[in-house]
C-alpha cells in the first residue's frame, strides 16, 4: 500500500508540473522564492542530503557525486593501531568530532523513520541511508571494546592554526578516546542514540547491519551509564553545558523504540526527575528530542510518560509566536533567534521538533495545544514550522537564501576549508598551511567550489547578512545543521503536494 501511495503522489506531481507548465501558472512570489511548489522543496532537500558527500573524510566511492572532494586522512587511527578512517568532518574544519558527529547521525535517522514514505517519493531515500551509514561505519569503528569510544581525530586547535584543504592537510590526527578510567557519558550516549535510531533505517534493508547497530548501541548505553562522568575532551570546541543526564535520557528513548525492551522504558520512568524544560534542542542539550520521542509514546497510550509531554510541550509553546508563555524570541523578519553564534543550528533543530509535535498531535487526533491564554493548532504549529523553513529557502529580509547552491542568491564566501580553495583536479599543487589563508581564507573572491546544500550560520538578529569568509559564526555550515533541516523539510513534500492537488482540482476548470 505504501509503494502505491508513493507512485499516486509522484503521479499527481507529474500532472500538476504538466498542469502548471501548460497553462504558464507561476509557482514563484514577488521574492523569488518558490513557495507554492513542492519541487523547491524537494531540490532543498536533495542538496541538505549532498551536502554530507562534501564532508567526508576518508577513501570516497565510486558513487562519490561532490567531485571537487578526494580522498583524505587514510592514516586515521594509525598510531593506535585502529582503523578510524571515514566519517565526517565537523563544519568547515578538518577534525572529526565524534560527539556532534553522532548527534547528526541521530537526526538524519530521525528524518529517515519519521518521513520515509516522503523522502522516499523523491528519490532521496537511498542517498539519506548512505549518509547515515558513512557516519555508523565510523562509530562501529571507533567503538573498539565495551568500554572504548574513540570520540576524535584531530587536535581542534592545531587545525584551527592552519586553512588547508582535507586532502592536503599535515596538521596533527591526534587520538582521543573515552573509557571506565576516562569516562564522556555524553560522547558514548549519543553514540548509543545514533546507533539505535540508525537500526530502525535498517531493519527492512539490512537486517544484520541492524542489529550489528542495536547491539553496539546497547553497549555503548551501559557504558555510559555504569561509568558515568561529563565528556570534556572536546573543549573548547565542544564543551558538555547541559550535563550527561539528557543524552542518558535520549539514548534510553532511542534504544526503547528500537529494541521495544521495557528495560530502557523503566529506566526513562525511573529517572524521569532528570528532565526539565529546555530552551534549546542542540548537540549539548538533547532533553527536547528525549521529551519529543517519549512524549509520542504517551500519546500512543503510555500515560506514565506524562512528564515528558508537558516538558516538551513547554518547549513548543515558548517556540510559537503569540504565546503566552515565556517566549523565545525571533528576528524582525520572524526567525527564531536564541544566540548569535550559529543560530540557524537551533532553528533547524526546533523547526524539525514543531514538525514532528505537530504530525504527533494529528495522529494522537489532538485538537492543539494551549500555552496559557493562547491555542494553538497542529495546522498552525505547522504553519510556524514551514515558516522558518521558506526563511532560510529565501523568504527573508535579504531576499536570499542560506542553504549554498539554492536559489539565485546564496552565500558565495561560506566558511570552509574545502570549498574556498581549488580542488586537486584544479589545482594539483599542494596548497600549504599559511599560504591557504594568505591566498584563499582572506580572498574577497568567492569560493571556487560551491558546496551545495550546505546551510550556513545565518543572519543576525536584525536579519541582516555579511558573506564574509572570515566570519565563522554566521558563515559556517554544520553537520548537525543540515541534518536537523532534512528533518524540517522532508514533512513539507507531503503538504505541498496535498496543496497542489487542491489547487489543481479547484482551478482546472478555469484554464
Amino acid at each position: 500500500m505504501g509503494q502505491g501511495r508513493i507512485t499516486r503522489l509522484g503521479v499527481w506531481g507529474l500532472i500538476l508540473w504538466h498542469f502548471l507548465a501548460s497553462n504558464k501558472v507561476t509557482a514563484i512570489d514577488h521574492e523569488g522564492f518558490c513557495s507554492t511548489t513542492t519541487f523547491a522543496y524537494r531540490d532543498a532537500l536533495g542538496k541538505a542530503i549532498l551536502f554530507f558527500e562534501g564532508q567526508r573524510s576518508g577513501k570516497l566511492p565510486e558513487s562519490q557525486r561532490v567531485k571537487w572532494r578526494g580522498n583524505s586522512a587514510l592514516s586515521d587511527g594509525k598510531p593506535e593501531n585502529v582503523n578510524l578512517i571515514g566519517g565526517y568532518y565537523d563544519a568547515g574544519d578538518n577534525v572529526k568530532f565524534g560527539w556532534p558527529m553522532a548527534y547528526s547521525v541521530s537526526l538524519l535517522s530521525w528524518a529517515a523513520v519519521e518521513y520515509q514514505r516522503e523522502i522516499s517519493s523523491v528519490n532521496q531515500l537511498g542517498y539519506l541511508r548512505g549518509a547515515i551509514r558513512w557516519g555508523t561505519d565510523f562509530i562501529l569503528r571507533a567503538h573498539t571494546s565495551p568500554t572504548t569510544l574513540y570520540t576524535q581525530v584531530g587536535d581542534g586547535n592545531a587545525d584551527h592554526q592552519c586553512w588547508e584543504r582535507p586532502e592536503d592537510m599535515d596538521t596533527p590526527r591526534t587520538l582521543y578516546r573515552i573509557t571506565s578510567d576516562l569516562p564522556g557519558s555524553e560522547a558514548a550516549a549519543e553514540s548509543a542514540a545514533a546507533l539505535a535510531a540508525a537500526s530502525i533505517v535498517f531493519k527492512k534493508v539490512d537486517s544484520i547491519y541492524s542489529s550489528r547497530l542495536l547491539n553496539h548501541s546497547k553497549s555503548l548505553f551501559e557504558f555510559a551509564d555504569k561509568h558515568r562522568g561529563s565528556y570534556q575532551a572536546s573543549c573548547p570546541f565542544y564543551c558538555s553545558y547541559s550535563g550527561y543526564q539528557d543524552e542518558l535520557l535520549w539514548a534510553a528513548a532511542w534504544l526503547y523504540k528500537a529494541s521495544e525492551d521495557n528495560k530502557y522504558l523503566n529506566y526513562v520512568l525511573s529517572n524521569q526527575g532528570w528532565s526539565q524544560v529546555a530552551s534549546e534542542f542542540s548537540w549539548d542539550n538533547k532533553f527536547a528530542g528525549a521529551q519529543m520521542l517519549l512524549a509520542k509514546e504517551f500519546f500512543g497510550g503510555n500515560k506514565q510518560l506524562s512528564l515528558f509531554k508537558i516538558h516538551v510541550e513547554s518547549f513548543v509553546c515558548a517556540l510559537m509566536p503569540g504565546s503566552s508563555s515565556v517566549r523565545i524570541e525571533t528576528t524582525p523578519g520572524g526567525l527564531l533567534y536564541i544566540r548569535d553564534s550559529s543560530n540557524l543550528q537551533y532553528v533547524t533543530s526546533a523547526t524539525m521538533l514543531l514538525f514532528l509535535y505537530s504530525k504527533t498531535l494529528n495522529t494522537a487526533h489532538i485538537n492543539g495545544l494551549q500555552c496559557g491564554s493562547a491555542h494553538f493548532s497542529a495546522s498552525q504549529i505547522s504553519a510556524f514550522a514551514k515558516s522558518q523553513v521558506d526563511y532560510i529557502l529565501g523568504k527573508n529580509p535579504m531576499k536570499m537564501s542560506y542553504m549554498a547552491g539554492f536559489g539565485s542568491k546564496f552565500p558565495l564566501q561560506i566558511h570552509h576549508r574545502g570549498a574556498s580553495i581549488p580542488s586537486i583536479g584544479a589545482h594539483p599543487a599542494k596548497v600549504s598551511c599559511n599560504d591557504g589563508y594568505s591566498s584563499y581564507y582572506h580572498s574577497s573572491n568567492p569560493n571556487p567550489n560551491v558546496h551545495v546544500g550546505a546551510i550556513v550560520g545565518g543572519p543576525d538578529s536584525n536579519d541582516q547578512f555579511k558573506d564574509l569568509r572570515t566570519d565563522y559564526s554566521h558563515a559556517e555550515p554544520t553537520t548537525y545543521m543540515n541534518a536537523a533541516f532534512v528533518g524540517s523539510v522532508a514533512p513539507l513534500l507531503a503538504q505541498s503536494e496535498q496543496e497542489y492537488l487542491h489547487f489543481f482540482l479547484t482551478n482546472r476548470k478555469k484554464y
